[in-house]
């Protein structure tokens, strides 16, 4: 009789050694994936604290800054045109005042 009363402890036992197995292999996988996500938004300069979400913004160097800023703006203006903008000195065609002036005498 005492065989019989031991087999639902050890059977209890077995179950809740099982649960604790599978518990502790799930917290290990959710722990490893939370560290590698944390990593990773961490090199786009973005930190979790316990405040909240934190967006760092890279740091640019001046000159570089400088650089972007200067390539943008000649860019620009050489892809601008002013298709409403006469000017005596400059027409945006390339053709001088000058080659404007022989013509008008003509």
């Amino acid at each position: 009789m005492g065989a019989r009363n031991l087999l639902p402890l050890i059977l209890l036992l077995v179950f809740v050694g099982i649960v604790a197995a599978v518990g502790f292999i799930v917290y290990s996988i959710v722990q490893d994936v939370g560290k590698n996500t944390r990593e990773k938004m961490e090199r786009k300069n973005i930190a979790f604290t316990r405040d909240g979400m934190k967006v760092q913004v890279k740091e640019v160097k001046d000159e570089a800054y400088k650089d972007r800023t200067q390539s943008v703006l000649f860019n620009m203006w050489n892809h601008t045109s002013f298709p409403a903008y006469k000017s005596r000195l400059w027409d945006m065609t390339g053709a001088s005042s000058e080659q404007k002036d022989a013509e008008k005498r003509k």
